[in-house]
């Protein structure tokens, strides 16, 4: 592969004929797509509804492990939702990718947001009873981790079906935005209605899955995927998506990186522990320290939308991977909320870097007929750094205490950066991203 572009890489296969549905004769901006402005409604909500339901449920646990447990002890609860959410994920992800390039994905979206309502209410259930076991909410969690195992390839799946290739790269500038608008409202929310009312944030959560439901309803664009030429089961598609990946350095080491960084050098899992006993800031100090990170990933987003990185993509990647780790090593450092919120702040900006660079890469070179399970074996990265990064996390806090946690987290994913950028030399020189 030349340092020139990355579309001429041997690995990147031919796209298959554009189906009709996907609107590729229409306009090149997906806001004009009627069914894109349904879709991104039904995502805001969504995501606004799980994190506001993932802050009052990691409040709600660690409140509860604290009343019998040292910060420690207690963190290893914070670990123990993290891992409940990841184990379905890892269980469920490849067989709902396959099963994404077989089925209605537009069905499977809208299955998987009920289910998620119907675990909010189980949540509000249990929190009204006033004192909550804590293997109930656990329980739930494992639930709800299973149903986002079903969603996330389907949904990543569906949006070319909706777009077309003329409109997909602002599309999914303006899907990243959709998300981090709801990673930033949700948590500052989520911290604001936790310290009202525990139940209060279920109800909200519970709400607005209700309205992402009513919102993929009303899309009137197939969610049916191509025929598969190769006519292969279920068992085979999953070993050909996972064969595509593997194939496709690129996407491999993209993705990869992101896993090994994110599980390193997360810290979602450890806000509630600094708010509440090393930045003494309570439950809104929280949501500020939650919502920094998405403020800076969505300024981001719609830097990108306007302005997409269109050379030395690599380069942008590893850098902006390497400020992602630095932001880590001050935030476990930092003494002040306002210092550990503008380090989240930078890096949920380079991390937006990062995650845009990837999912250019994965829709644009995938066909139809494979989307689903390429999209899951990213997701499952996605989730595997996300979910079980927090059980690490909580391992972590419990041999080398909170701060030593984040420092150590933060080293670990700059030395990551310089062993991919050795190892995965086309994608450190990748250049034009067109």
């Amino acid at each position: 592969m030349t340092t020139d572009s990355i579309d001429t890489a041997p690995t990147v296969p031919p796209q298959p004929p554009t189906p009709p549905e996907s609107h590729d004769g229409g306009p090149p901006s997906p806001w004009a797509i009627r069914d894109f402005r349904l879709l991104w409604i039904g995502r805001v909500a969504a995501v606004l509804g799980i994190q506001i339901q993932s802050s009052a449920l990691l409040w709600q646990v660690y409140e509860i492990a604290r009343r019998d447990h040292p910060i420690a002890e207690a963190s290893l609860y914070l670990g123990l939702v993290g891992l409940c959410q990841f184990l379905p994920l890892l269980a469920f992800t490849l067989p709902a990718g396959a099963m994404a390039d077989r089925r209605d994905r537009k069905h499977t979206v809208t299955l998987s947001v009920v289910v998620e309502c119907l675990c909010a209410l189980a949540f509000l259930g249990m929190a009204l009873h006033g004192s909550p076991p804590l293997w109930g909410l656990l329980a739930v969690a494992v639930v709800f981790g299973a149903a986002r195992a079903f969603l996330a390839p389907a949904s990543q799946a569906f949006l070319p079906m909706v777009v077309g290739r003329k409109a997909l790269p602002p599309a999914i500038a303006a899907q990243s935005i959709a998300f981090q608008t709801g990673a930033i409202a949700g948590p500052a929310l989520g911290g604001v209605i936790v310290g009202l009312n525990v139940p209060l944030a279920y109800a909200c959560s519970m709400g607005l899955f209700l309205l992402a439901v009513g919102s993929l309803l009303l899309i009137r664009t197939s969610g049916k995927p191509q025929v598969d030429p190769s006519k292969l089961g279920p068992i085979q598609q999953v070993r050909e998506g996972l064969a595509y990946v593997w194939k496709t350095k690129i996407v491999l080491g993209a993705i990869s990186l992101d896993l090994v960084v994110v599980l390193l050098a997360g810290v979602a899992l450890l806000t509630p522990i600094f708010a509440r006993d090393i930045l003494h800031v309570g439950a809104l100090g929280f949501g500020l320290l939650r919502a920094s990170f998405g403020v800076g990933a969505l300024l981001m987003a719609l830097y990108l939308s306007r302005f997409p990185i269109v050379r030395h993509g690599g380069r942008w990647m590893f850098a902006a991977v390497a400020v992602f780790g630095i932001c880590t090593l001050v935030f476990g450092l930092s003494k002040s909320v306002w210092l550990s919120g503008a380090v989240l702040f930078i890096g949920g900006a380079a991390d937006m870097i990062s995650v845009n660079i990837r999912q250019t890469l994965i829709q644009l070179a995938t066909p139809d007929h494979m989307r689903g399970r390429v999209s899951s074996v990213s997701m499952l990265f996605i989730g595997a750094s996300n979910e079980l990064g927090e059980a690490y996390s909580g391992v972590m806090v419990r041999l080398l205490g909170p701060i030593g946690a984040a420092v150590f987290g933060g080293v670990g994913a700059l030395a990551a950066t310089g062993v991919w950028a050795k190892v995965f030399p086309s994608l450190r020189k990748a250049n034009r991203l067109t």
